[in-house]
């Protein structure tokens, strides 16, 4: 399985290089099934994120996601941490678990300033997994967030893109920012018979809204 290489956050423990670069991105498990596999949607050419600027909230405390619910595809959730490996690979979650979420666990969790990021595989052998509509997503469309402490973030979707693996946009989704935002990531485009993966990934940009 080939995954995404992330920039790490500063820990308790430890102080991890920032690559922002990721070169590959979540890896699919299609190959094996006796039929063609359903293609997981693209995104729309076109769409642009809202003119009006998010509603000035104020910061949450840190809290790990639990369960991740977008409505207008039918999603819901759970959320489990995941990390990285000793090469600063993006961990994903178990490949017998392809209906849970991952949560880059070393980076922001959802609500706190900066950018959150959710990982998810869009097939398995048995058929679309959790993320698999994610390239239906359009903007204004709500994603919410449930935390171990309690609260529910909802975030408001900007834009939706694909991009190809090697041009995976590592500052936009690992990088800085000034507001609470959250990343959705998963895999798209063409399925590669011969790696046993998708050739792009689709990445979901959205802002906290409440």
């Amino acid at each position: 399985m080939r995954r995404i290489r992330a920039n790490a956050q500063p820990t308790a423990l430890a102080v991890v290089t920032v690559a922002l670069l990721a070169t590959t991105g979540l890896g699919l498990v299609a190959a094996g099934l006796d039929a063609a596999p359903p293609r997981p949607p693209r995104p729309e050419a076109a769409t642009p994120a809202p003119t009006s600027p998010p509603p000035d909230l104020p910061p949450l405390p840190a809290s790990a996601p639990t369960l991740v619910r977008i409505p207008a595809i039918g999603v819901r959730a759970e959320v489990v941490p995941v990390g990285v490996d000793a090469a600063g690979v993006l961990e994903v979650p178990p490949t017998d678990r392809p209906e849970v979420a991952g949560w880059y666990r070393y980076g922001i969790s959802p609500g706190e300033t900066g950018n959150a990021v959710l990982v998810g595989h869009v097939d398995s052998p048995a058929g679309p997994a959790v993320f698999f509509d994610l390239g239906r997503l359009r903007p204004g469309q709500t994603i919410r967030v449930a935390r171990a402490d309690a609260t529910v973030v909802t975030f408001t979707v900007d834009r939706v893109a694909v991009y190809a693996k090697d041009r995976f946009p590592g500052d936009e989704v690992y990088g800085p920012a000034t507001v609470a935002g959250l990343r959705l990531v998963t895999c798209g485009g063409r399925f590669d018979e011969r790696s046993g993966n998708y050739t792009d990934n689709v990445v979901v940009f959205a802002t906290r809204t409440a």
